[in-house]
Formats: structure tokens, C-alpha cells, sequence
């Protein structure tokens, strides 16, 4: 067996630390800790695929108006809970830019990114009627939202979407509903972690469905547009960003600024409330706040305890972002395309050594190039695979942690540099000529 790149002894030396039952369980903070330490202590460069970090400068458009705010005095001031006025114009218009689907800028809530928007979906969702308890995520996804429940003491409950897509859907879906119990059904598209892309007949039955049991939708559009396979980043053109919105009354879409705009760095997004659930009132709301509706419960006493505000001035530069993309001044697609091309390549090398895409295909489509992509190796777990690829200084999560069945790992590509390439090709030719030993 020829050596590893990074010693043994030493890296499990530095896991042992993290007192971890389980590594393969180990969340994405810890992964990224215990790769930098040993990065550190071994002075060898680690390829990081572990977290979803924006790899691409910010958009200039959103610098510009940030610092031209700044300038202009905003940090000395407190933003209105509700967002300044601007905001709330462009999300609305860019909503209707970019997917073709009305929502009053009332219900265009900046919030501290998406993090923040989905925990208070959570927690007003949670508290419309206490006969509906639950939360429902249609798996695999981003394992800090289920950490979020953790916080507020809330159930849920989740299943694996590999096997129920398309016409499989609506029976899995419905025996979850059909109990009484799920107040909101949460997922993202595209998909974080597997990148598959919900079909408009998929996000009906969701929507036809939520409509029949009265349960409210929260739809994490973090990667918005970012299925490279369409050109959807026209505005007021179809093809539009695919959305639940189309069929049902009762949602919350969470834009993020991270990813789309690479703004990640100043927590900036937008909660889109549709009218309709924004205008309603839930007698467990007003028993329990007094008054109020779903929309202005959600401003003015659940954002408002969380953090009484996002920044003033990220609020100019998203604006800002959102006008300039609606005008068609600002392609933010063209910009993050390059997450799809470092995703070629890099699935291109993992198969070339053995590797196997996990969730391959979307439907009867090949999987798209993106931010993420799932591999995994025969014969091993996916936490097996996670801890055995320390050792070869790459570093990445368990599918396990992100509610998914299948064994393997999320990849990341948006640290990947060009040069380190030829790097993954060499480890993980190490990598396979070791395990056939």
C-alpha cells in the first residue's frame, strides 16, 4: 500500500478530539474544523468540498450601492423591520421578473439570510394550529434546517425523494398529510444536496396537495435559476425558475443573495410571502399574540424578537442586485455558471477512479453540473468514504447527514482551484490503487 498523503496517527489523533460517536454524522462546522487542524498541523493543502461557500467575487452592482449607502449614513440608522421600501419593490419585481408569479412587496421580507428566513417560517408555520405540530422535508437536504427544529423543540419528519419521484410522489406525499399533522413541507430546488431539479408536474402535486390539507410550503430557492440546463435567467421571459408558486396559495419562497449574487458575506435575503397567506389570520396566531395576521406576525413579533432587523445597508445592495437583474443590466447566470464547469470537471475525475454519481439522474435526465454533486464508492458507507478521504487530504459531507438513504458524500465545488485538479486526480488515483490492494 503505497503512504497516504496525510498521516493516520495525526489525523485521528486531531478527530479524536471532537469526541464524535459517529464521524460519519459529523456536521459540516466540524468537518471543516477538524480538515483546517489538520491542514495546519500537517502543512498539507486539503481540496474542501465540505461547505457551500460561495467561490466567486461578489457582485459589483451590490458592492457599489452597499458602500454608497454606507456613505450616505445608514449604518447609524435602525432599518425598518419591514424593509426599506426599495427592497421590498425590486424582490417583488424580480419574483415576478424571474419566476412569473405576482407577490405584493408587503410580503417581501428582507431577512438575515435564508438561515434566519427559514428558521421563522419554522417558527410561525409551527404555531398556526396546534393540532399541526410538524414539519415535513422532502429529503435529501440542508442539514442545519433540521438543527433549526432542534432549537425550537419541534417535530418532524422527512423521507428520501430518490425513490418517489414523479408519479411515486403523491402517494408518499399524501400518507404524511393525510395524518393531520404537517403544517409545512420544506424543500429545495435545486436540490442541496443531490442537485436534481423538482418537474413542474412534481412542484403541482405538491401544490394540489398543500391546498387540500391546508399545510403551507417553504420553498428554499438558495440556488435560484442555477439549473444550467435551462436558460432561465432571462427576466420577464419564459423559461422561468420552476416554483410551487404556481400552484397553491399558501408559501414562503426564500431568495438567497449567497449563492445567485455570491453576497454571502453580508446575510442578505428575501422571504416572499404570497398574498394570500400573508392576509391570513390563524385563530391559534391571535389566541396566542392577540391579533394579526400570518404576514405581519411574521414581521412584527417573530422577526422582530429574532433580530429586530437586517442590515440597512445589505438591503441597498441586494435592491440594487434584484433591479439590475430584472432590468436585464445584470446576468447574475452567466456569472455562476462556473460552478457548473467545475462540476464536469470534477465528476470527470471521481468516475475516472472508480467513483459513481449517487443521484445520477433527474427523472430521465442526465443530473445537471452545479454547485453540488453526490459520489460515492463500492463497498464503502458513506462515512467510511468520508473519514478514509481525510487521509488523502479531501474533505466532504455524509449524505446520511442531509436525510438521504443512499451511502455517500456531498461534494461542494465552489472552493476547487484550478490547479488542484491534477491534485484530485492524483490523490484519488492513490486513493483506488489502495483500495484494490
Amino acid at each position: 500500500m503505497k503512504n497516504k498523503p496525510i498521516d493516520k496517527q495525526t489525523a485521528d489523533c486531531i478527530i479524536e478530539k471532537y469526541h464524535l460517536p459517529d464521524f460519519g454524522k459529523a456536521t459540516i462546522r466540524e468537518i471543516v474544523a477538524i480538515s483546517n487542524q489538520i491542514e495546519k498541523e500537517t502543512n498539507v493543502e486539503f481540496i474542501h468540498m465540505e461547505m457551500g461557500v460561495p467561490g466567486l467575487k461578489a457582485a459589483q452592482v451590490g458592492v457599489d450601492a452597499e458602500v454608497n449607502a454606507l456613505n450616505n449614513g445608514v449604518a447609524s440608522i435602525y432599518p425598518n423591520i419591514d424593509g426599506i421600501p426599495a427592497l421590498k419593490s425590486e424582490a417583488s419585481r424580480f419574483v415576478k421578473a424571474f419566476i412569473d408569479v405576482d407577490i405584493s412587496p408587503d410580503g417581501c421580507v428582507p431577512v438575515v439570510g435564508s438561515m434566519q428566513g427559514t428558521f421563522t417560517s419554522f417558527l410561525v408555520c409551527g404555531q398556526c394550529d396546534e393540532k399541526k405540530d410538524t414539519i415535513l422535508f422532502i429529503d435529501p437536504g440542508f442539514p442545519v434546517q433540521k438543527q433549526q427544529l432542534v432549537v425550537l423543540g419541534y417535530k418532524y419528519e422527512s423521507f428520501d425523494v430518490y425513490d418517489f419521484r414523479g408519479d411515486k410522489l403523491k402517494e408518499k406525499l399524501e400518507s404524511y398529510l393525510a395524518q393531520g399533522n404537517i403544517s409545512a413541507i420544506i424543500y429545495s430546488n435545486p436540490n442541496n444536496p443531490a442537485w436534481f431539479c423538482l418537474t413542474e408536474e412534481e412542484l403541482k402535486t405538491i401544490g394540489t396537495l398543500a391546498t387540500q390539507y391546508d399545510t403551507i410550503i417553504i420553498e428554499d430557492l438558495a440556488y435560484f435559476a442555477m439549473d444550467f440546463r435551462k436558460d432561465l435567467g432571462t427576466p420577464f421571459q419564459a423559461p422561468f425558475q420552476p416554483s410551487v408558486a404556481k400552484y397553491t396559495d399558501h408559501y414562503i419562497l426564500h431568495i438567497s443573495g449567497s449563492k445567485a449574487f455570491s453576497y454571502a458575506g453580508q446575510r442578505i435575503g428575501v422571504a416572499a410571502i404570497s398574498d394570500k397567506l400573508y392576509h391570513r389570520a390563524y385563530a391559534n396566531l391571535t389566541k396566542r399574540y392577540g391579533g394579526g395576521t400570518f404576514g405581519t406576525i411574521y414581521i412584527h413579533r417573530a422577526l422582530y424578537a429574532i433580530s429586530s432587523g437586517t442590515s440597512h445597508s445589505a438591503q441597498y445592495a441586494l435592491a440594487a442586485m434584484f433591479k439590475a437583474a430584472s432590468d436585464g443590466e445584470f446576468n447574475f447566470i452567466e456569472e455562476v455558471k462556473e460552478y457548473g464547469k467545475r462540476a464536469h470537471k470534477m465528476k470527470d475525475i471521481f468516475i475516472k477512479h472508480g467513483f459513481e454519481i449517487v443521484y445520477d439522474k433527474d427523472m430521465n435526465e442526465p443530473i445537471a453540473d452545479g454547485f453540488y454533486f453526490t459520489v460515492s464508492y463500492p463497498g464503502m458507507t458513506g462515512g467510511e468514504l468520508m473519514k478514509e478521504l481525510i487521509y488523502y487530504g479531501i474533505s466532504a459531507i455524509s449524505l446520511s447527514t442531509t436525510g438521504s438513504n443512499q451511502e455517500g458524500l456531498r461534494a461542494c465545488t465552489s472552493f476547487i482551484k484550478d490547479y488542484q485538479y491534477a491534485i484530485l486526480d492524483e490523490r484519488l488515483s492513490l486513493f483506488a490503487q489502495n483500495q484494490a490492494k
